[in-house]
């Protein structure tokens, strides 16, 4: 699936509205949005205005994640679109996200499938709350069908960055190994690692709303230990009797009780 790069400024605010600029190299187009109502108007009849039109599902995507208080005069962003995107694929949560970084530095699509033999890693988190104890597991099924277990007792983190740590502790001891599928229960980890990152990368690392991304080191992490990979990534919900899922889940509950 090809990108492009744009980047949008808001030049002015118009009562309850914004007026911003999208730009992508030489063309330009113009929208009013009002965030507390999600209200958004084309304001030119060009080719490039009508080409946003078309897409416009991305352009609100990323407005309607703005929060409002962010909203304001001069402020940039540069975005990717992502062409031929079939949202509704991505959305379908039984459908595998592929990460390919072999020749391009971030290409992915959506297959309905794989029946390649590929290793795989099983990654969970658990956080008990009242001690702050926190435990990751990952379970690598090798292409023989082998298993392997790593956990870790981990303080002071959350659930989310737990869940992180535990798709890159598994590509750590994958680092020699081009075709892997990592099996999650965390739409944080399928969706990061595959859509939010590409744009965070874009703007040094800070996000639509004007901040610095929380936990760098980990997305940075990702993006250094993926690179040159075909990565997979399968969904699964948790606690639904998924074998290795509930497995990892027992592992890393195990792990976050544990005396440290």
């Amino acid at each position: 699936m090809e990108t492009i790069i744009m980047k949008m400024e808001i030049v002015e605010q118009v009562n309850q509205a914004y007026l911003i600029r999208i730009a992508f190299g030489k063309e330009n187009a113009h929208i009013l949005f009002e965030p507390a109502k999600k209200a958004l108007c084309h304001l030119e009849e060009t080719d490039f205005s009508a080409w946003l039109q078309r897409h416009e599902y991305q352009l609100r995507t990323m407005l309607h994640n703005k929060r409002l208080d962010t909203f304001y005069p001069g402020f940039r962003l540069t975005f990717v679109f992502w062409l031929g995107k079939d949202v509704a694929a991505y959305n379908d949560r039984s459908k595998l996200v592929v990460l390919d970084k072999r020749r391009a530095a971030w290409k992915n699509y959506v297959i309905a499938y794989s029946d390649e033999k590929i290793d795989k890693l099983f990654t969970d988190a658990s956080l008990m709350e009242k001690t702050g104890k926190g435990g990751l597991a990952v379970i690598h099924e090798d292409r023989n069908g082998e298993y392997s277990l790593y956990q870790e007792s981990v303080n002071g983190l959350g659930n989310n960055l737990l869940e992180l740590m535990a798709v890159i502790k598994g590509l750590e001891i994958l680092r020699d190994v081009e075709k892997i599928r990592i099996v999650t229960d965390s739409q944080y980890v399928r969706k990061g690692l595959t859509e939010w990152i590409v744009n965070w990368e874009l703007n040094d690392w800070m996000t639509v709303n004007g901040e610095k991304v929380k936990n760098i080191e980990m997305w940075q992490r990702f993006n250094e230990l993926s690179k040159g990979k075909y990565i997979e990534f399968e969904w699964v919900k948790g606690h639904s009797d998924h074998f290795e899922n509930t497995l990892c889940d027992l592992y890393a509950r195990a792990a976050s009780n544990k005396e440290q």
